[in-house]
């Protein structure tokens, strides 16, 4: 056979191998909860960071391991911007890659922001995004080589607050059945929330990310119910948490406030806060001492076997 020949066909097959290995799929295969049809378009800003903004065809974007690396578990990640965009690849690809460094499959989720126009009753949008995501995880466990009870998430800043809504209200009717996989639980396996959003407690909540998701004026009601401290219960999934002291945009006792929460309802608990990182680290590669972070994580999720 022709040489150029037998180089396409190699190259046509490590295509289809790459392609199998990492599927970006839309969260919803019908009618897309609570959105209407707008002007408003989906944009991609690409400077230090892939900025997302205005999304509007929520997806997973699915990293795997090599199968004879995988070891069955999976982190669905939800990436921060305060509810008001994505850090998509700072808070949500470049996890996704870690993880698979370690055998686990990373999972992006690109899920909508409350604030587009696109969308009515909002404030439960990311919920039902997020709900949907892990259940169609569950459906596809097989396909991905993933244990379906050994599925976990995480969350950075606004994407923290969304993990911990999932974490604490994942047995919660928020959308109706899609398809048959939404029969499927929405309970993560266990979650790790990194400098988190958790409280609406104007106190030290980070005020963009209420207005946000429940206006500048909200309800206590709703108030209380994304007050992610006020919902832990018995079984809420045992959660991994990093802040830093000196984060002026999230305060720190948001982490202490769920950690308490946690630990009054006897459910496992890790809480690493580092005196200095600021906000929105990320990896923190580029600190000796808080990139540590990445490690205690990997540790703890191996140490749930």
């Amino acid at each position: 056979m022709n040489r150029k020949i037998v180089a396409f066909l190699a190259f046509l097959a490590t295509i289809n191998s790459i392609m199998a290995q990492d599927t970006i799929m839309p969260l919803w295969e019908n009618k897309i909860p609570n959105q209407v049809k707008s002007n408003e378009v989906e944009h991609h800003e690409k400077n230090d960071i892939l900025w997302i903004t205005n999304v509007q065809n929520p997806t997973l974007e699915v990293y795997l391991p090599a199968k004879k690396n995988a070891n069955g578990k999976a982190v669905l990640i939800f990436p921060g911007g305060g509810y008001h965009g994505l850090a998509y690849d700072w808070e949500g690809t470049d996890i996704a890659k870690l993880l698979n460094t370690k055998g686990i499959a990373g999972i992006v989720v690109k899920y909508r922001l409350p604030i587009s126009k696109s969308l009515f009753d909002s404030k439960n949008v990311p919920l039902q995004d997020a709900q949907r995501s892990i259940r169609l995880v569950r459906y596809n466990a097989d396909k991905w080589n993933i244990d379906p009870g050994k599925i976990g998430i995480i969350g950075f800043s606004a994407g923290g607050h969304l993990a911990s809504t999932l974490g604490t209200h994942y047995d919660e009717n928020v959308y109706a059945k899609n398809g048959e996989e939404d029969v499927l639980s929405a309970r993560p396996d266990f979650m790790a929330l990194i400098y988190p959003v958790i409280t609406f407690d104007g106190k030290v909540t980070h005020g963009g990310s209420k207005s946000a998701l429940i206006g500048e004026q909200p309800s206590q009601e709703d108030v209380d119910y994304f007050s992610n401290e006020l919902r832990v219960g018995p079984n809420t999934p045992p959660t991994f948490l990093v802040h830093a002291v000196d984060d002026d945009a999230v305060p720190v006792e948001n982490s202490l406030l769920f950690f308490k929460a946690l630990k009054e309802h006897k459910v496992s608990t890790t809480l690493h806060v580092y005196p200095n990182g600021g906000h929105g680290f990320s990896l923190a590669l580029d600190d000796n001492h808080l990139k540590g972070w990445v490690d205690r994580l990997l540790d703890w999720i191996a140490s749930l076997d």
